[in-house]
């Protein structure tokens, strides 16, 4: 076998265009009959993919905000579970780039298709690449002599599975909510209120804030985490690496990179719960881990969720009692969704909850099914929160699928967006409240916190407050389980007309609303303050789809508007009336924080750090940190002084300002001089 060679490539441009360099490894031997793209039509593809997919997928195709192109397992992929180089093709005809659908004709499509091709191992032939299912269905794009390298479901540390680490215990966790020290669970308790009663840092000095350290990440991946801060240890995430840093000067303790081991699905991760020792934390494919917290040893990691059906962890877990409780995304790859609790000491599984239990089975009272095609969502990647007193679990569940077209699956659907309440220890329902039913524009229900006590938290009942995609935040009363108010917190535009094959222009997008961050409580001044993107989109239903295992599964097509911005919003808590809003030029996706001193604190994807009055919401001071702010922000103390910590780093692949690069990832702390 001998290499191939691209006779008329101009191959000194293309590395410097890409940022790489090819060797003659890149591209697999040449084989009897092998035809299929140009060389022609490779080079084209090449200065395509630079412009159009670097930016998401990475200049070497290996993946960033977006997958991987590149590799084992995308090769895999695309030659497995009834997917191959022609349903390759339709995924990038039809579906990118994101936002700009259309943008690239068939025969551009067709030779970025032809670049990914020869960056796998497939060769050029003498034929240019025609859009024609049989003929891109017969190249082969899997190599039979490579093999993913798949671990046993179970691995144990090499210096066993205890840890020597300790805290925080079970009863620091239930008085999180006390303790202005550190910041405990990503959303500071299992109430979830993010609140912190420092207020050292307050409305009058706040302008003199100064930055006091910042601990790299050394990467380009999505930038989401949410910090955990114990007894002066910060706790941070990317998609593969995970670290402790002092969290007073950003000095590294130990870090820990985690090899995948399988197909990675979705590259974000937003932080680890910690618990006697333990620091817990999910993966892209599929597995669940430990570290030990004394030098990010590794103790266990299980594979609990199935990549290959498009299960992914990206959601922050939770820690109670001896459980990790924790679900997968992936709904738009019609997954069969659950949320379980598995074993602190192994990860071995101690109760499950499946959320679109009639889906799995093909259909059921609340789904139907006329056209009999595969139905799953329900998909849970927000954090949990917790009515202790009551033992309740309360799970925000992700939408159905197919996404769009909603008359395929007539029903409730459930239990996609709803809100869910289980008994925490056995995983039985308790109750459940459906928030966006039949939902046909991918608006998941995404938050469901914070959890307030009448008497408590300075308010009249109980209450759990919830918000999602859809751009509306209500309040649920916990023993009617009915919404004392529902208030819009961006732009809202054909909420109600169903979407169809002909299209429907409606607000908010399909990736509108609220995502990965949810509101936050101020007792003080009785609001909830909650960031959102504000743009709009063309929602298009298929009349017929297709299912591939694994692959997205949307039942159709999306053109986003090209104007976007974001709002933070405060929400009087009895009333549901806005008190104040604050406009941002992009969409915020940052968290919320509020404080004693009397601040709203949160981001910006212009990389601005927002530190606002609870009162009136005036900006008190803003400092950029050079990149976008899309993941936790939060306030603790270290030997007395209070400190706030932030990321900063790439939130979000198809939002860049400007079609900047993605940055590097890095956690940024400040505090008074």
């Amino acid at each position: 076998m001998k290499p191939c060679h691209f006779a008329n490539l101009n191959i000194g441009i293309i590395p410097l265009l890409l940022g790489f360099t090819y060797s003659a490894a890149v591209f697999a031997a040449e084989a009897p009959g092998t035809s299929s793209f140009t060389e022609e039509q490779f080079e084209s593809g090449a200065l395509l993919y630079q412009q159009q997919c670097a930016l998401c997928h990475g200049a070497q195709l290996e993946g960033a905000g977006a997958p991987a192109l590149s590799g084992a397992a995308f090769r895999k992929t695309w030659a497995r579970l009834g997917a191959n180089v022609a349903t390759l093709f339709n995924r990038i005809e039809t579906t990118m780039p994101p936002r700009q659908m259309g943008i690239l004709d068939e025969a551009q499509n067709l030779d970025v298709l032809a670049f990914i091709l020869g960056s796998n191992n497939v060769l050029a032939g003498t034929e240019q690449l025609k859009n024609d299912y049989d003929y891109l269905s017969s190249i082969p794009i899997a190599r039979g002599d490579e093999e993913l390298d798949l671990a046993a479901t179970f691995i144990e540390g090499l210096y066993g599975i205890e840890p020597t680490g300790t805290g925080p215990s079970f009863d620091e966790l239930v008085a999180a909510a006390d303790n202005a020290s550190d910041w405990l669970y990503h959303n500071h308790n299992y109430q979830g209120t993010r609140y912190s009663a420092l207020d050292e840092i307050n409305t009058s000095n706040v302008g003199e804030l100064q930055q006091v350290c910042a601990y790299q990440m050394n990467s380009n991946a999505t930038m989401q985490t949410g910090p955990i801060v114990y007894q002066g240890v910060m706790y941070v995430t990317n998609v593969t690496h995970t670290a402790a840093i002092n969290a007073a000067t950003c000095e590294r303790i130990w870090s820990h990179d985690w090899q995948p081991r399988d197909r990675m699905v979705w590259p974000n991760n937003r932080g680890v719960a910690i618990s006697e020792g333990y620091v817990v934390r999910g993966t892209a494919d599929g597995y669940l881990f430990a570290l030990d917290s004394a030098n990010g040893n590794l103790l266990w990691a299980r594979q609990v969720a199935d990549p290959w059906l498009g299960e992914t962890f990206t959601m922050p877990p939770m820690i109670f009692e001896d459980m990790v409780l924790i679900g997968p995304a992936g709904s738009e790859n019609a997954i069969s969704g659950w949320v379980g609790a598995f074993s602190l000491a192994d990860g071995d599984l101690i109760w499950k909850f499946e959320t679109v239990p009639e889906a799995a089975a093909g259909g059921g009272e609340s789904w139907g099914n006329p056209e009999g095609i595969k139905l799953g969502g329900g998909a849970v990647w927000g954090p949990l929160s917790m009515d202790l007193e009551l033992g309740e679990l309360y799970v925000a569940v992700g939408n159905p699928a197919p996404d769009l077209p909603a008359y395929l699956r007539p029903g409730e659907n459930l239990y996609t967006n709803c809100i869910v309440a289980l008994d925490v220890r056995t995983g039985e329902l308790k109750w459940y409240r459906s928030i966006v039913p039949n939902d046909d524009h991918d608006w998941d229900l995404t938050q469901v916190s914070p959890v307030l006590k009448a008497g408590i938290n300075g308010v009249s009942r109980d209450v759990v407050v919830t918000v999602g995609k859809d751009g509306i935040l209500r309040t649920l009363d916990k023993q009617t389980h009915e919404p004392l108010y529902e208030t819009p917190i961006t732009t809202i535009e054909n909420y109600d007309v169903p979407v169809t094959p002909e299209g429907v222009h409606a607000c908010p997008g399909v990736t509108g609303g609220v995502l990965w961050s949810g509101p936050a409580y101020h007792p003080g001044e009785k609001i909830l303050i909650t960031a959102a993107i504000d743009y709009c989109t063309r929602f298009i239903a298929a009349e017929r789809v297709e299912f591939i295992p694994g692959q997205l599964y949307m039942g159709g097509a999306f053109r986003q508007d090209a104007e976007m911005s974001g709002w933070l919003t405060a929400v009087d808590v009895e009333t549901g009336a806005v008190r104040w809003r604050y406009h941002a030029r992009l969409p915020m996706v940052a968290a919320v924080t509020t404080t004693a001193g009397g601040l709203v604190i949160s981001g910006t994807m212009d990389g601005d750090l927002l530190l606002l009055d609870a009162r009136s919401g005036k900006v008190l001071n803003s400092i950029n940190t050079g990149a976008q702010i899309g993941g936790g922000i939060v306030s603790y103390e270290v030997e007395g002084k209070q400190y706030l910590a932030t990321n900063s780093g790439t939130a979000m692949m198809t939002i860049q300002p400007g079609g900047e690069r993605p940055r590097a990832g890095s956690i940024i702390v400040y505090a008074l001089p």
